[in-house]
Order: C-alpha cells, then sequence, then structure tokens
C-alpha cells in the first residue's frame, strides 16, 4: 500500500459549490474510485486549498490512473468539478492537483 497526498486551490467563488458536489459524489465514480485500487480516500479544505489523501492498494498505479482517466463517467465528473479548482503555479508538467511530498507517517 502506498500513500498519496496532493493540494490544488479551491476558487472561492466555488466552494460552496464544491462542497454540495462531493456531498452527494456520483455512485459510478465512486465505483471507479474503488475499481482502481484507491483506499481511505478523503478531500479536505482549509483556507483556500483542498487536500486530498488516499491510499492505494493495486499493483499497477500507472494503469489504474489511466483507467479512472479513460472512463466516460469520471471525465463527466472532473468537468463539472474543474472549474471549482486552480492549480498550483508549482504543479509538475501535466499535474492538475500537486503532489506532496510525505514527510512523516505512523502507523
Amino acid at each position: 500500500m502506498k500513500r498519496y497526498g496532493s493540494v490544488i486551490r479551491v476558487r472561492p467563488e466555488k466552494l460552496e459549490e464544491y462542497k454540495k458536489l462531493h456531498a452527494e459524489v456520483w455512485p459510478g465514480v465512486r465505483r471507479m474510485i474503488a475499481e482502481c485500487g484507491l483506499r481511505n480516500y478523503s478531500i479536505y479544505y482549509k483556507d483556500g486549498f483542498l487536500f486530498s489523501y488516499y491510499e492505494y492498494v493495486g499493483d499497477d498505479y500507472a494503469a489504474d490512473m489511466a483507467k479512472m482517466a479513460a472512463d466516460p463517467e469520471t471525465q463527466r465528473w472532473w468537468a463539472v468539478c474543474e472549474p471549482c479548482q486552480q492549480p498550483l503555479d508549482t504543479c509538475a508538467e501535466g499535474e492538475w492537483w500537486a503532489s506532496m511530498e510525505e514527510v512523516f507517517h505512523q502507523d
């Protein structure tokens, strides 16, 4: 199992819309998250930033992320969520959510 943390800004005028969307995540999106090996997935908000955390339990992260990205319902979900978000200036090439370095963990 590998842990992932990432961060992105939320547009202030879209915060309530983003919260409402995530209060009722579409069943197909939830199913794809599980099928792609993501567990213990959470998104937190603080001072204009969204922080996501999940644990990956699969065997091929790149293939699972490609599967998720190719899913039509997930694509529609991203299309309604992305206008609420603003990537950080420091994102790596091709990133939307900026990857974070884990500096401490204790089970």
